[in-house]
């Protein structure tokens, strides 16, 4: 594989940007707009997608990691959602079996915690059904003797039983970066760090004034139509009409030997539902939802947050004594949640919507994880009958997401073991520029490898002799991937 500088890769990206009208721009370089990308290139559309920071950083990779319809959902009486996402986890995990492994979740019940037996239960049934009978393993139900062995030294007191059903564990990141790599073998030009800057309507479209964040250039763009799916960003773009509610999503990282479950458990605090997810040799712990109004950039883990999770994991485990010498790492992420103007954070219904506020700008906000590939077909939908092209049929339910001989070593749940051979791929065929873009979003090496400073160290050795980083780029980039790692505020 060719050693290929990013200056020249970007230099290639601009023109092609700039070579001819394209039919769409996708702002935003998450889940949604990564599927948009995939979805409009699938049918033929000349395609662009710009993102301000990396690919998949923000909400796109600080998800808890599952495809699920939501349990809590169901409660909820959001059979709409439930049902969508449901029928959407089957799907990823036909069309990317490499990122959507079946999991089961074991949900206790205790005497007065509000989630009743007899109603877990029905809502395991009613789950299954939801899936047309075909989910991605059976439900059942644990009586409390079966669930005390079953899991690791549960809290007993009041225990009454427990259900298990199934969802799927997936790596929101690579899901991103796959779906990216589909939609450029379709044609997509796919340009990180790259911000809209602003937009202007013209007579054939929208002309769009971008910059390249790492040269300072400034260049245009023009484009018959633009698709706004830049998540918690959305409401700051030149042509917004959305109003968002932010909530912050923690989750800390712990040792699987510090909490030995085979099975995702499902712990509850009132009306909140909280996870310890097996994750290889990690567990998954979280997550929190509470309203945010600070930077966008960083969503910063505070003490509280922490304190906050390990008490409700150790009070479902009271044997595990977790403390915060156990974390070994953390991220945040935010919910772009529509603001409806009521109820409370875990309250905000998580559907989408789509909205057209000027002529050919489309913008997309909320949704789930698990339902991008659903809202990206709608959106697409939506985006032919604007640019009055004849409608085309929606393929990424039908074909793979990438080749499995191409992701095979390179694109998985759990992370690959650190070569030399991973990074230049990662810097040749996925776009990354930045020390943290592999270690946080194209491996998740920092999260999983133990010492991941010192694979951090190894990494940018290698980046360097491919990127030609001097000894200063070197320090500036460990600095960088050191701030954006911080394990939580000490403000």
């Amino acid at each position: 594989m060719p050693q290929i500088p990013w200056q020249e890769d970007r230099r290639r990206q601009s023109a092609q940007l700039q070579r001819a009208a394209l039919d769409v721009l996708v702002i935003g370089g998450g889940i949604v707009g990564s599927g948009v990308a995939r979805d409009a290139a699938m049918r033929g559309l000349r395609v662009g997608l710009v993102e301000q920071y990396d690919l998949a950083f923000g909400t796109s990779s600080r998800s808890s990691r599952l495809l699920h319809g939501g349990m809590r959902y169901l409660a909820q009486g959001r059979i709409g959602l439930v049902f969508e996402a449901s029928h959407e986890k089957r799907i990823l995990h036909r069309i990317a079996p490499h990122l959507a492994e079946p999991l089961a979740f074991v949900f206790p019940s205790y005497r007065h915690s509000g989630w009743p037996l007899w109603m877990l239960r029905i809502g395991a049934k009613a789950y299954d059904l939801l899936c047309g009978g075909r989910n991605l393993g059976p439900s059942s139900s644990l009586s409390a003797g079966e669930t005390l062995v079953y899991l690791p030294r549960p809290n007993p007191d009041g225990l009454t039983g427990a259900v298990r059903y199934y969802d799927a564990l997936t790596s929101d990141a690579r899901l991103v970066l796959d779906s990216l790599h589909s939609a450029a073998l379709h044609g997509a030009i796919v340009c990180n760090y790259t911000r809209l800057e602003d937009a202007a309507r013209v007579a054939d479209g929208w002309q769009c004034h971008l910059r390249d964040m790492l040269s300072d250039h400034c260049f245009q763009v023009l484009t018959r139509s633009v698709v706004s799916a830049a998540g918690p960003w959305a409401q700051t773009l030149p042509v917004s009409s959305i109003r968002l509610r932010l909530t912050k999503g923690v989750h800390l990282v712990v040792h699987r030997r510090r909490l030995p479950i085979t099975d995702a458990v499902v712990m509850t605090e009132a009306e909140r539902i909280l996870f310890a997810i097996p994750w290889g040799e990690r567990v998954i712990l979280g997550t929190t939802d509470t309203d945010y109004q600070g930077p966008l950039h960083f969503v910063p883990v505070d003490k509280t947050d922490v304190d906050y999770v390990l008490r409700v994991v150790n009070r479902a485990f009271p044997a595990a004594e977790l403390d915060e010498r156990d974390v070994l790492g953390t991220w945040a992420g935010l919910r772009p949640l529509i603001d409806t103007g009521r109820g409370g954070p875990s309250d905000i219904s998580r559907a989408h919507e789509i909205r057209s506020p000027q002529p050919g700008w489309l913008e997309v906000a909320g949704g789930k994880l698990t339902t991008y590939r659903r809202i990206a077909q709608q959106v697409v939908d939506r985006l032919l009958r604007q640019l009055g092209q004849q409608h085309r049929p929606c393929l990424t339910a039908q074909e793979p997401l990438v080749d499995p001989e191409v992701s095979s070593g390179c694109s998985s749940i759990v992370p690959p073991p650190a070569t030399r051979e991973l990074v230049q791929r990662y810097c040749a065929r996925e776009w990354a520029i930045h020390l943290d873009d592999v270690m946080l979003r194209r491996s998740g090496w920092h999260y999983y490898l133990d010492g991941p400073q010192s694979v951090a160290e190894q990494v940018c050795a290698w980046m360097a002799e491919l990127l030609g980083w001097d000894r200063s780029q070197q320090e500036a980039e460990m600095a960088r991937y050191y701030e954006a790692t911080r394990l939580w505020s000490t403000a």
